[in-house]
């Protein structure tokens, strides 16, 4: 048994912290999947989903940086913009891949799909999702952009200060945030994604903490962590709000105008999108690797809104994060052996099979979701997204 701080966080991982505080962070990222997770580890990333025979099916495959094919990708608020990109296109890959890893949606496809994949000379999965992530912009485009500034265009006619209006247009959005997600929560199916999720934040926040990853060791860990995505997402809407601001008093300056339109707005809106998310991502990254008082009063808005896109995992799903991590680590490991010219590991055999633990008693406690923020001001936290 590990002896616990009294905020519940292991002794042992609260020494390996203080080891590390001179090295550089290396930030493990994650997205939950349907039955599974993903982990993204720096130069490889790993799928493990639990199929519905009980077992764990583990896909591992080499990630290139797109920094390291072009440098300036990586130099800073450029690749917050390059990030989120590669990020959503990687995103519906591994959804794809996920699902067809748990081998439920194996079916012959149809005489039209056939022909359609003729057609345009792509499987049908690519068109699917190709369908899938022009809608899901699209409806992102309404929800975020479209209404908000809607909104604010009615808000023009009753007031006359613009800064109000920008005030008012960016709550509309961070309300339309928080109602999407809180809807989505009612769906079952989402429902365990969030569990997955939270386990994924509880994995890597055992690496990071330089402790054996076991379900025992990861269990303690809070579902929340401070470079999540959903974090993200709040900090670019409220950023948005700051610099919204800024711009419209310039538009208003240079034009001699006394208000914005809405095509104003929502143009100006497009325009500074790279420029908002180039400084969400670096003020994500600080936030996360840093630590006080006034970090903890930033961070704490992010960390309560995933809250919504987290949920407290059982133990048969900590197991699945753990296999992804563990199956990110050694490929990352070869490839970066790989390319600095050194010799490769050799990879490591595979395991059994993982079968799903049975859930906690009914009367049993849950395990401490809130404690790893208390522990993060003597470290340099790393986010699971």
């Amino acid at each position: 048994m590990l002896h616990m701080h009294t905020h519940g966080i292991p002794v042992r991982a609260i020494q390996a912290d203080r080891k590390r505080k001179k090295e550089a962070p290396v930030d493990i990222g994650g997205q939950a999947v349907l039955e599974g997770v993903m982990m993204k580890a720096p130069r490889a990333i790993a799928i493990a989903v639990r199929k519905p025979s009980g077992e764990i099916a583990v896909k591992a495959e080499p990630y290139t940086p797109l920094s390291d094919k072009h440098k300036w990708m990586g130099w800073p608020f450029v690749r917050g913009c390059v990030n989120m990109v590669a990020m959503l296109k990687m995103g519906m890959d591994v959804l794809q891949k996920a699902t067809n890893m748990l081998g439920v949606l194996e079916e012959e496809p149809s005489k039209f799909e056939k022909w359609l994949a003729a057609k345009l000379g792509k499987g049908i999965d690519k068109i699917v999702m190709g369908v899938a992530m022009v809608l899901a912009a699209g409806l992102a485009v309404l929800l975020f952009m479209v209404l908000p500034n809607a909104a604010g265009a009615l808000l023009n006619r009753a007031i006359s200060s613009q800064l109000l209006v920008n005030l008012g247009t960016g709550v509309v959005r961070i309300v339309i945030l928080i109602a999407y997600i809180a809807a989505m929560s009612l769906l079952p199916d989402l429902r365990r994604v969030f569990a997955y999720h939270g386990a994924e934040h509880k994995t890597v926040y055992c690496h990071e903490h330089k402790l054996p990853l076991t379900v025992e060791n990861a269990r303690p860990f809070s579902t929340l962590h401070p470079r999540c995505g959903t974090a993200f997402l709040l900090l670019v809407m409220v950023i948005a709000i700051l610099l919204g601001a800024v711009s419209d008093q310039l538009i208003l300056l240079i034009s001699g105008a006394d208000r914005l339109g809405f095509w104003v707005r929502f143009a100006r809106g497009i325009l500074l999108l790279p420029i908002v998310t180039g400084l969400s991502y670096e003020a994500l990254k600080g936030l996360a690797h840093r630590s006080g008082p006034w970090v903890r009063a930033l961070r704490w808005p992010g960390l309560m809104m995933q809250k919504l896109t987290t949920r407290e995992p059982d133990d048969a799903q900590i197991e699945v994060a753990i296999a992804a991590m563990e199956a990110a680590l050694s490929r990352s490991a070869r490839e970066e052996a790989r390319v600095a010219g050194k010799p490769v590991p050799e990879e490591a055999p595979p395991e059994p099979q993982l079968e799903p633990q049975p859930e906690a008693a009914a009367g049993e406690p849950p395990a401490p979701e809130q404690a790893q923020p208390e522990a993060s001001d003597d470290v340099a936290e790393q986010a699971g997204e």
